[in-house]
């Protein structure tokens, strides 16, 4: 089927990089954010939003964030080898944003923005207290990609709240995760949307599942 839409083209190599980055922010969503948590070498806990956060491996489990640039939470991470992720919940959504200011060195954004932390069960940096989920991690490596740097992080443990827990899982509409999209544009949770994977046997005993895919 051909689009009747025409395309607008944006080449890295003919744009500046932070123009380009803005384009990018706005097509590579919604992101989810790690709300991280690390503590300097002298002490000071820093907490601060990362964009650019997922699974990386399943066996161990691992998670990764990129630092644009070098920041606060990538040299603490590398002096202490420790850090935590905190899901953003909607009911801290000015919080969390609040957290992303620039604040000196030495500054924690927690007490800045009034942000609760309470001990976490593994790890010797606190997770937020008033976060339903909480990833405890151990630096397992970190990837230097030319302005930014890839932090992997071996999940030690998971904490979430027992309220939010159903069947052995955490149900996603008790946790109402915050996400990030394009410019200053953020999202809460919309509509769920829940639908199975089609076994490719099922799929060869039944063609009308890919005649209807097909609109035939």
């Amino acid at each position: 089927m051909t689009s009747p839409n025409a395309r607008v083209h944006f080449d890295p190599a003919a744009m500046d990089g932070g123009a380009f980055y803005r384009v990018l922010n706005s097509v590579v969503v919604p992101r989810p954010i790690a709300w991280v948590a690390s503590r300097s070498a002298e002490g000071v806990v820093n907490l601060a939003p990362h964009s650019f956060y997922t699974v990386a491996c399943v066996v161990p489990p691992v998670v990764q964030f990129t630092s644009v640039g070098r920041k606060d939470t990538l040299d603490n991470v590398e002096a202490t080898g420790e850090f935590t992720v905190s899901l953003t919940p909607e009911w801290l959504f000015e919080q969390v944003n609040a957290t992303g200011t620039d604040f000196p060195h030495g500054v924690s954004e927690a007490e800045e923005v009034g942000v609760a932390l309470e001990a976490s069960e593994r790890v010797g940096v606190p997770r937020v207290a008033e976060s339903p989920v909480a990833v405890e991690c151990t630096l397992h490596s970190t990837v230097r990609l030319g302005d930014s740097t890839v932090v992997f992080g071996r999940v030690e443990l998971i904490s979430v709240w027992e309220d939010a827990v159903e069947g052995g899982r955490p149900r996603i509409e008790r946790l109402r995760p915050l996400a990030r999209l394009g410019g200053n544009q953020w999202t809460a949770l919309g509509e769920v949307r829940e639908i199975k994977r089609i076994p490719y046997r099922r799929w060869t005993e039944d063609p009308t599942i890919g005649e209807e895919l097909r609109g035939q």
